[in-house]
């Protein structure tokens, strides 16, 4: 069977390509292995740059029919115990936390709904070739091999896909790597309509989260370079209940909390390691792009934009009838130039937040400075303010403000 483009992969990367292809007239088909909904292990924080693409999409206002929690700000603390909340400047909520669950299954029922062809249960096999062109992918459907083609394949299928795979695009290095953990709490104190990002010294290198839920319910976890887990033995698992059972700031707000799931742990391939995401006949989105936010761990903003940017240049291709690396390539250079200036600027955050005595003067002086608190406010709302934060002229006003 033979379509125009096949998604692998109904994640929000594929979901949202799916969708904006379709809205073309594109004949696309989008693949899954799971049946919709089902759970995907995830911090579970929507950004602004998810908020701005679902309100493209037309979808973001179905999300005040499902279980969300709207964010306002962030809560940050430091290794020596300061607690700083910094609230938003915005009067609706630049982002909210949402279970990938519920987030996934909203967007892929609309892929479904604007016309493309979905196919639950699919497991991917092999891609097929052509030479080195990619023209289509066979796998198993309820026990039956099958295979279908296209003119363009667009892997989403994750970080450790078929597609990354096959294609020599995965990201195994584990300087550009994150390993997380997370599970749900039930009955947490002092959670605020803010996500929370403890820099804890017994998670430095990572970081603590919190993030919040209807309920008292609350994604709690930890995460920390793939590099550092090694060189130091790290078992992520074991700090994590350290924190909430031992530390001093964490263990009064989970005295009378209840673990309501296991621990699941994950894999995070930051977009600090660039790989090749375009060839012939092909582009990768999402995690299987490698496009993981280096600081804040989130990926979700960046696989919903590189699905809206691959579509544009697929259908591009197909006004041109040039599906070749190059006219594909130009997929790989948009994306980059709107989100490789965020990327660089928050890989030297994430390295600035490796140590202990720099998150104590920022957060230390965010505590004491309006300046501070600002500068930070607006790298919520604005990605492109990130730079602020690690330009030398911030930390010395931060030290005079």
């Amino acid at each position: 069977m033979e379509f125009d483009v096949i998604v692998l992969g109904g994640g929000p990367s594929g979901s949202s390509c799916a969708s904006f292809l379709s809205k073309t007239g594109r004949k696309v088909l989008l693949l899954d292995r799971a049946k919709f909904p089902r759970e995907k292990t995830c911090g579970d924080g929507i950004s602004g740059r998810s908020v701005s693409v679902l309100r493209e999409l037309g979808i973001l206002d179905q999300f005040k029919k499902v279980e969300h929690e709207d964010m306002f700000g962030v809560t940050f603390s430091s290794p020596n115990g300061i607690v700083v909340p910094v609230a938003a400047k915005a009067k609706t909520s630049p982002g909210f936390v949402c279970r990938r669950e519920v987030f996934d299954n909203v967007v892929f029922n609309h892929a479904k709904s604007v016309s493309a062809k979905t196919l639950e249960g699919f497991i991917a096999q092999d891609l097929i070739f052509d030479g080195q062109r990619v023209v289509g992918v066979k796998g198993t459907h309820e026990g039956k091999q099958v295979e279908f083609k296209a003119k363009v394949v667009v892997g989403a299928d994750g970080a450790a896909g078929i597609t990354a795979r096959k294609l020599g695009s995965v990201n195994d290095d584990p300087a550009h790597q994150c390993s997380g953990v997370r599970c749900y709490y039930e009955g947490v104190e002092g959670m605020e309509d803010k996500i929370e990002l403890h820099f804890v010294k017994e998670a430095i290198p990572g970081y603590f989260w919190i993030f919040p839920l209807p309920g008292k319910k609350a994604n709690v976890g930890l995460g920390m370079m793939v590099r550092d887990i090694k060189k130091n033995k790290v078992n992520l698992q074991k700090i994590m209940f350290d924190i909430i059972e031992n530390n001093p700031t964490f263990k009064p707000r989970f005295a009378k909390a209840k673990r309501t799931t296991e621990v699941k742990s994950w894999l995070l391939p930051y977009a600090t390691k660039r790989t090749k995401i375009a060839g012939d006949g092909y582009v990768l989105v999402g995690d299987a792009a490698s496009l993981i936010d280096p600081f804040t761990g989130e990926g979700v903003g960046n696989a919903l934009i590189s699905g809206k940017i691959a579509a544009k240049v697929i259908n591009e291709a197909f006004v041109e009838n040039d599906f070749s690396e190059k006219k594909l390539s130009q997929y790989q250079n948009q994306l980059f130039d709107l989100i490789g200036g965020e990327i660089n600027s928050n890989y030297r955050m994430q390295k600035l937040s490796n140590n202990p005595f720099l998150l104590n003067l920022v957060i230390g002086r965010a505590a004491k400075s309006n300046y501070v608190k600002g500068v930070i406010s607006d790298a919520l709302l604005n990605p492109h303010d990130h730079a602020k934060l690690v330009d030398p002229l911030f930390f010395f006003k931060a030290l005079f403000s």
